[in-house]
């Protein structure tokens, strides 16, 4: 398989490349010189506060830099991609945000290895020059109902860690408070993905396959082998699979909710997936915990942890409480941090009414010879579509989809069904506006509003009117209309400004001959 795609400058400057695209479009941030250490650009403001500094390998964007900022991270170390930091960058972080006044500092690592490796030894070395440091360790993966001896894998879940733990510091609470708060708030979280496709690390190929018509549950951000593997199925179904796992009593991994409990989700783009595709998940997720009782207090939606260009998702849950809904709400400036409502979801009225049409009343007296001048018109139009049908089908083939005259047939019984029910009204900007409806509706395609649009706007000048100079008048402001909002101009050999002047001219000289 060959190496996949992507839009960089160069393998190796990749991670650094993309920390300066960061730090440019964000002004609160900085990049500690010599390392890949993203900092607030305020770091003064620090002093007295307990600093939180994050990091693991690059590829998980915007995590973790992009939650540097007031009210979260003091600052990221990021490594190469998908690869821990080193840890003399990790000690120069701590060393930065020790030096501008930090009381304390409170390392939050997700569970790998590696991580939990340099993270720690860097925490042994600045112990060991004085500076006051604890670790954090996020495990919230519920893929594996007996978790293995290195415990749950941390995923998307640390980002909302990341926002607990940044609002205490902000509150000026203690170093060992937070560590107990956040500890205590990461067991309440529980994250489960889905791929339908690999990611590939730069310069790389896939790292792992996936058959067309499979998807994966379970798997880690790295790609790192999940619980299952199913054929593909509609969003409602593997968000139920998901939701299912992740809350199942008999599962040491498990969200403890019940119904009744109030939660936070969190639905994750890994990557590739479109934004369509997250919506539906999103609603899919929603209908699903709200139909087991759960109270839904906030939902973020859009890439938070991601794996590099996968497509997939990830939904993280979160047994809610008073104060932890206070801590999330907590205001801060970090770029990647939606702007969420500090609004249930659960309760909301999601629908708005629609205003309903206003209704003409009926004419009292109609005029019947000019209804009759209508029928006969569109008798004959009709008429004349229906005979072609199978001509401009084969004219169409030529230039477009060969179905030009499919759907001018279609519109023209669509009017003789209207015919039909005797309600042609006599009213002359009435019986347009009631055509375009019926074109509108019936007809489809561009070729539907085209015809609408022409028929709406020729209504207005006979509101008042309707002789002959009045009806010129209406083509030509129909017309005018079809060229102002479809862009053609006579000559550009359109259906625009052939179909419809050829019609304005047969109604105009009907409604004279008939009257």
């Amino acid at each position: 398989m060959e190496v996949s795609k992507k839009l960089l400058n160069s393998v190796p400057g990749c991670v650094d490349d993309a920390l300066r695209g960061l730090i440019s479009c964000s002004p609160g941030l900085r990049v500690l010189q010599g390392h890949r250490v993203v900092l607030r650009a305020d770091l003064e403001r620090i002093k007295g506060q307990v600093a939180l500094l994050s990091g693991g390998g690059s590829g998980h964007e915007p995590a973790h830099a992009g939650y540097v900022g007031p009210g979260m991270l003091t600052g990221a170390i990021a490594g190469p991609v998908f690869t821990s930091p080193p840890v003399g960058s990790i000690v120069a972080a701590i060393r930065a945000v020790a030096y501008a006044g930090a009381a304390g500092v409170l390392l939050i690592v997700k569970n790998y290895t590696g991580d939990r490796l340099n993270f720690g030894l860097a925490l042994e070395r600045a112990r060991r020059e004085g500076v006051d440091v604890e670790m954090a360790v996020i495990g919230d993966d519920c893929a594996f109902t007996s978790p293995r001896k290195a415990g749950r894998r941390g995923i998307c879940g640390t980002v909302l860690i990341h926002k607990i733990a940044g609002a205490l510091a902000e509150q000026g609470k203690h170093l060992q408070e937070i560590f107990q708060i956040v500890t205590e708030a990461a067991a309440r979280i529980g994250t489960l993905g889905v791929s339908l496709s690999p990611c590939s690390v730069p310069g790389s190929r896939p790292t792992f396959q996936l058959a067309v018509d499979e998807l994966e549950i379970g798997l880690g951000i790295h790609g790192e082998a999940g619980v299952r593997r199913d054929k593909m199925m509609s969003s409602d179904q593997i968000v139920k699979i998901m939701i299912d796992h992740m809350t199942d009593p008999v599962s040491q991994s498990r969200v403890n909710v019940k119904s009744g409990d109030s939660v936070i989700l969190v639905v994750n783009n890994l990557g590739g997936l479109s934004c369509l595709e997250l919506q539906i998940v999103a609603d899919s997720a929603v209908r699903c915990l709200e139909g087991k009782g759960l109270q839904i207090e906030r939902a973020m939606l859009g890439s938070f942890m991601t794996a590099l260009e996968m497509s997939g998702v990830s939904l993280t849950i979160m047994k809610s409480s008073e104060e932890l809904l206070k801590l999330y709400d907590y205001e801060t400036a970090a770029p990647a941090w939606p702007p969420v409502p500090r609004i249930p979801v659960t309760g909301q009225t999601r629908i708005f009414p629609c205003v309903p049409e206003s209704t003409q009343p009926k004419e009292l007296v109609p005029d019947v010879k000019r209804v009759q001048v209508y029928r006969h018109i569109l008798e004959n139009i009709c008429k004349t579509l229906l005979s072609l049908e199978e001509e401009l089908n084969e004219l169409d083939r030529a230039a477009g989809d060969g179905d030009c005259g499919s759907t001018h047939a279609r519109a023209a019984q669509a009017i003789r069904d209207w015919i039909s029910s005797g309600e042609i009204p006599s009213h002359s900007a009435r019986f347009l506006t009631t055509l375009s409806h019926v074109l509108l509706e019936k007809m489809g395609g561009s070729s539907g509003a085209l015809y609408s649009l022409f028929l709406t706007a020729a209504a207005n000048p006979l509101q008042n009117e309707c002789g002959p100079e009045a009806w010129a008048a209406a083509m030509d402001v129909g017309i005018e209309a079809m060229k102002r909002y479809g862009g053609a101009e006579p000559g550009d050999r359109t259906m625009v400004c052939r179909d419809q002047i050829t019609a304005a001219l047969y109604v105009v000289r009907s409604y004279i001959s008939l009257t």
